[in-house]
């Protein structure tokens, strides 16, 4: 239509759509890289990144049902937070490569290679999803009862391997008597 004029680099011309197969093509290559590196592990990660995000907005939703008021220290320390919980997952990978490290140091062979950094990664998914039902029945929604058992299962199944892998602590405190 000649009397609808196009901003100059606007998407619908030759211009807007190259750019816009750049950022795709860029996009794609950066995540296509981060999945290689993660390997096995990507798919906790970036489920646990979209439960962080959705756990802050329900907590931001949730904020005026509590008579909260937002404020830019509880935010702040809320991303926070959220970072730290993806330092954890990293600590969970240094302990799987130290694993790994000995493993082949001494010629065992080990049938993994990011089994505690998952199960962080799962135990922190839980948490969130947790917090994020809170959220959900702060706001007034109801929620489904099995729906709250059957998270907190799976949390304290992820708790209970590393306990029977002997990565609950008890190896490090020198266990009991050594008081």
């Amino acid at each position: 239509m000649p009397w609808v004029m196009e901003p100059e680099g606007s998407f619908f011309d030759g211009k807007g759509v190259f750019a816009m197969e750049k950022m795709k093509a860029v996009i794609t290559t950066v995540m296509g890289g981060v999945m290689g590196m993660l390997g096995i592990l990507a798919v906790p990660v970036l489920v646990l990144v979209g439960c962080n995000v959705v756990d802050y907005v329900t907590g931001l939703l949730a904020a005026k049902y509590r008579r909260q008021a937002l404020d830019s220290y509880r935010g702040f320390r809320g991303i926070a937070k959220k970072v730290c919980m993806w330092l954890l997952v990293a600590v969970g990978a240094v302990m799987d490569w130290l694993l790994l490290y000995a493993s082949e140091t001494v010629g065992i062979s080990l049938p993994f290679t990011f089994l505690v950094a998952c199960v962080v990664a799962i135990w922190l998914i839980c948490n969130e999803l947790l917090s994020i039902m809170e959220n959900i029945a702060d706001i007034g929604v109801p929620l489904p009862d099995f729906l709250m058992r059957a998270v907190r299962y799976v949390k304290q199944q992820a708790e209970g391997k590393m306990g029977e892998n002997g990565l609950d602590g008890s190896a490090m405190d020198g266990g009991e008597g050594d008081e």
